[in-house]
């Protein structure tokens, strides 16, 4: 398992063009992604998880990845989110 804390920068936060982003963007990986945010753990692979997390700009969030490419996929997710979600 690895993790990383980063802080989300885009002006909207995760609203649905960068969930879903992020969720096509990670769920190619075998691992499982999770973004720990307020006490809870959201699905990354799933756009209503994130979309229901109500992250918002300047939120710092974890970012887990737990599975066989776990370091790949947790390079990928926040590469996405330091450089704004596509946004």
């Amino acid at each position: 398992m690895v993790s990383k804390m980063v802080k989300v920068t885009n002006e909207q936060g995760m609203h649905m063009r960068p969930a879903t982003v992020f969720s096509a963007a990670v769920t190619p990986f075998d691992a499982d992604v999770k973004i720990n945010f307020n006490g809870n753990s959201y699905d990354g692979k799933s756009v209503m998880m994130l979309m229901a997390a109500c992250i918002k700009c300047g939120a710092e969030i974890e970012i887990v990845c737990d599975g066989a490419d776990e370091e790949a996929a947790l390079a990928k997710a926040v590469e996405l989110v330091e450089s704004g979600l596509g946004d």
